[in-house]
Order: structure tokens, then sequence, then C-alpha cells
């Protein structure tokens, strides 16, 4: 959990960014990064097979976080180095939501 906010603390300078350049994918990048939080909150709230559930679902959504980054390099939006702190991060909370999630 304390991974994923630090997720959104590093996204939300990029979001701002974004914004300008394209609304709907910052909607899109800022909706799943929130929702990778949300999920872990949740699952660990959770006991058994609906736990893992939830820890799948904020897994899908940091890999979502994880695309939308790219796209928006690849769209000339921002730059690999301003992007480079929060896939290091997407990577880590994807990681540990996997192991999480078996």
């Amino acid at each position: 959990y304390d991974a994923s906010i630090s997720l959104l603390s590093t996204l939300a300078p990029l979001f701002a960014r974004l914004r300008v350049a394209d609304l709907k994918l910052e909607d899109q990048a800022r909706r799943a990064a929130t929702s990778v939080s949300l999920n872990i909150a949740e699952a660990n709230q959770r006991a058994g097979k609906d736990r893992r559930n939830r820890f799948r679902i904020s897994l899908g959504s940091a890999a979502e976080v994880a695309e939308t980054l790219d796209v928006a390099v690849a769209l000339g939006y921002l730059a690999d180095r301003d992007v480079a702190q929060a896939r290091a991060l997407v990577d880590r909370v994807r990681a540990m939501t996997y192991r999480l999630s078996r």
C-alpha cells in the first residue's frame, strides 16, 4: 500500500503535465493509479480468494498505469527521463501485487 501511495505522489506532477496534452489519457492514468491503491487497501480487509482477486485487480491497474506512461512517451507528451522514477515504482508495485495475488 505504501509503495502505491508513493507511486501516486510521483505521478501527480506528471498528471498535471499530461492533462494539458491529453485530458482523456490523463484521466485514464489517474483512475488506474487510484485503483491500484484502493484495491490494495480493500484487499487488506478481505480474506481468501476475494483477497487475491483484489490484488489481481490492483496488478491489472498497475499494468495500465505503466502502459499509459508508455503511450504518453510514445506520443511525445512526456520524456523517458520524466517517467523513469514512476516506471520504477510501478514495476515495484506490480512485483509486490503479483506475489500477493498468488
